[in-house]
């Protein structure tokens, strides 16, 4: 593949990374605009048609790996391990 072709193909990248953007930021507006009518009528449930929207409040633990490597840093280290991967960007 040429630098002329890849050149192309970032281009297009970046338009459709775009595009993408776009359609991720309607969506949250969407979203928003349903759960707004919800909290407005005070509900976790709303039948609109054939569609049923849920927006529920939901409790989770979760492990605080900050506080525990402060307290417990001989013991984070022991179960810590390194890990490779791959990142691809385009500067």
């Amino acid at each position: 593949m040429s630098i002329n072709e890849i050149e192309s193909k970032i281009r297009a990248l970046n338009e459709w990374e775009a595009l993408a953007e776009e359609a991720r930021k309607e969506i949250e507006s969407l979203k928003d605009e349903i759960k707004a009518e919800m909290l407005k009528k005070d509900t976790e449930e709303l039948e609109a048609g054939q569609y049923i929207v849920r927006w529920t409040s939901v409790l989770t633990n979760r492990f605080d790996t900050t506080a525990f490597k402060r307290e417990h840093s001989d013991l984070y280290k022991a179960f810590t391990k390194q890990t490779a991967s791959r990142r691809f960007s385009i500067a």
